[in-house]
């Protein structure tokens, strides 16, 4: 299985290199549109080759996903820790209660009720 991941690991790799290796053309990227630079008199421009351009959208774009299903899973997250926290002061009451239960019992009896 390891062996799979691999090969496809390696697909993606050269494919991504040969897109890249096909689109080196430099282009210009501008913060604001040109109309807008001119009223303003300034405009913070910078040229890139278009597979940085393609590629980095491709990473912002899947580190913005990975964020904000984060944030949505916010609330099953706390709903989990409040269970668990739940479940161990439940657990802890069980315990505390089979103590108090075999105290007053001869040892026999506490065993088979353990049992």
């Amino acid at each position: 299985m390891r062996y799979i991941r691999y090969a496809i690991l390696a697909v993606i790799a050269i494919g991504l290199i040969s897109v890249s290796m096909a689109n080196r053309g430099s282009v210009v990227l501008q913060l604001l549109p040109t109309d807008i630079a001119d009223l303003l008199g300034w405009n913070f421009s910078l040229t890139l080759p278009l597979f940085v351009v393609v590629l980095g959208g491709v990473a912002v774009g899947v580190v913005v996903g990975f964020v904000w299903e984060w944030l949505r899973e916010h609330k099953h997250r706390r709903d989990a820790n409040r269970s668990g926290r739940e479940v161990r002061k439940l657990e802890r009451e069980v315990t505390r209660l089979k103590k108090d239960k075999t105290k007053g019992q001869d040892e026999v009896l506490a065993l088979l009720d353990d049992a």
